[in-house]
């Protein structure tokens, strides 16, 4: 889901050495050298100071538009491992362009934002500071680039490993999920939010800067506009709710922060990321950081479902991306473009990790040149899973994972999916839903004289330190307070 004039691709991406060829000299940011990325492989990297080793893999799958069938493909990644040089810090990202320049926008954040990262010397003693830092000021360069963002941007999802600790920064409607053991099963639990008016919390902030919200049937009077209600993501039917300045049919966006895409900012959206924080533990498997192309029709955990049946990720990555890309098919006349991380924890020991299993933080105050607002008001909203059909196929129980389906991967040949690994510390793409054990207490000052508490539950078994309190920002003011 993205702009109303959605994101185009070609049917079957092509994987052959022409393709490089001809494309390689294309420039740094050029829509064409999306079409293909490299080879299939399987990468290792240590975490050192708690002995234990991430195996990761990933994939991207060029979407199918009829309408515009030679649509290059705008997902981008980045897997940036030893950030700033040090083995314990390790960078995993998805970006989902959209717009005439989404590609360019995709390739611009995937680049600064981790570059940015790997420059700010605070990264490992205030990764959430750093991160919203990152963020706020990739937005600035790409307006002041020479890609033209007044309709155009990227959503990104991004995991920060540094230790046994994974920061997951989010902006969009891509996801982040990672599996966790319960007994005999296999959990999926969301690392990320998606920001799209579905959510009550982010339908208020953006009308109250001035957005229309309505689905493109309301705007063509189809539906009354005048009922804001929309149900939820899994029952949108294709048409959701999107944002529209007060007196035209424009930008259309179905998310409500993004990087990049100037003509939305004017209405709310931002590119303030909402972060969260996970301690891993010896019942952490994998983690899933994936584009919404992935998730549209399959759920979090049918996700974690297919990936736990396959010890290999490579043969994981393609899995998922088979069976999204079928589904898309199946439902749609298109398909979304896809792209897939799956990452392996192994080794990690009880000695290791001794704190509660998830954490997570709210969003940063939301801060523009018109003054401060909350960037996740609304203490009880819970956003809906972004499913509109689920699908459930394919799929083992518990008690079945990990079991090796290798000789299944060759049903998904007649896909041609592009599988890839680049290594290159320049490359990056988004994720969504909060159904953290854990909530919090939110201490927002947006003015020297107001100091407004926000109050959610916090269960007994938290852990959490008391008085201990996060700047997430240079401004005065702007903490997260855990009780």
């Amino acid at each position: 889901m993205g702009c109303v004039h959605g994101k185009c691709c070609g049917r079957y991406p092509q994987s052959s050495d022409g393709d490089l060829r001809d494309f390689r000299d294309a420039g740094p940011y050029s829509a064409q050298r999306k079409h293909i990325l490299s080879r299939r492989s399987l990468e290792f990297v240590p975490v050192p100071s708690h002995g234990y080793r991430l195996e990761y893999s990933l994939l991207t799958q060029r979407g199918y538009y009829p309408d515009s069938p030679d649509k290059e493909n705008q997902d981008s990644f980045c897997v940036s491992t030893q950030v700033r040089g040090n083995p314990n810090i390790h960078f995993f990202g998805v970006f989902d362009g959209h717009g005439e320049l989404g590609t360019q926008c995709a390739n611009f954040v995937k680049d600064r934002l981790i570059e940015i990262l790997a420059n700010d010397p605070t990264l490992s003693a205030d990764p959430v500071k750093s991160y919203n830092s990152a963020f706020l000021t990739t937005n600035y360069e790409l307006h002041n680039s020479k890609i033209d963002d007044t309709m155009s941007g990227t959503t990104a999802i991004t995991v920060l490993v540094i230790g046994d600790t994974l920061y997951v920064a989010n902006v969009g409607d891509s996801r982040a999920v990672i599996a966790v053991t319960d007994g005999n099963r296999i959990i999926a639990e969301d690392l990320s939010c998606d920001q799209t008016p579905f959510r009550k919390d982010e339908y208020e902030r953006v009308k109250l800067c001035g957005a229309r919200v309505m689905s493109v049937d309301q705007l063509d009077g189809l539906k009354d506009p005048d009922i804001q209600t929309w149900g939820d993501e899994e029952s949108a039917s294709g048409d959701p709710p999107r944002l529209w300045i007060p007196n035209g049919r424009y930008p259309g966006t179905a998310f409500t922060r993004s990087v990049g895409d100037g003509t939305a900012e004017t209405i709310g959206v931002v590119a303030t990321p909402e972060v969260s924080m996970v301690k891993l533990t010896p019942n952490h498997l994998f983690f899933v950081v994936a584009s919404d192309g992935v998730f549209e029709f399959l759920s979090s955990q049918a996700v974690v479902d297919m990936a736990a049946r396959y010890p290999d990720p490579r043969d994981a990555c393609a899995a998922i991306a088979g069976e999204s890309y079928k589904l898309w098919l199946e439902h749609e006349i298109r398909t979304d473009d896809i792209t897939i991380i799956i990452v392996h924890i192994k080794g990690l020991s009880n000695a290791d990790s001794n704190a509660p299993a998830l954490y997570e933080l709210p969003s940063v105050l939301i801060v523009s040149a018109g003054g401060a607002t909350d960037g996740a008001s609304g203490a009880n909203n819970r956003p809906a899973t972004r499913v509109r059909k689920t699908s459930e196929s394919s799929v083992t129980t518990g008690s079945e994972v990990y079991r090796s389906v290798r000789s299944d991967s060759s049903e998904i040949q007649s896909c041609q999916l592009v599988l890839s690994m680049n290594r290159s510390p320049a490359i990056v793409v988004p994720s969504p839903t909060c159904q953290s054990p854990v909530s919090w207490y939110r201490c927002i000052q947006p003015l020297p004289e107001a100091l407004v508490l926000h109050v959610e539950d916090v269960p007994l078994n938290a852990n959490l330190t008391n008085n201990t309190v996060f700047d997430l920002c240079d401004m005065p003011g702007e903490h997260i307070l855990f009780c």
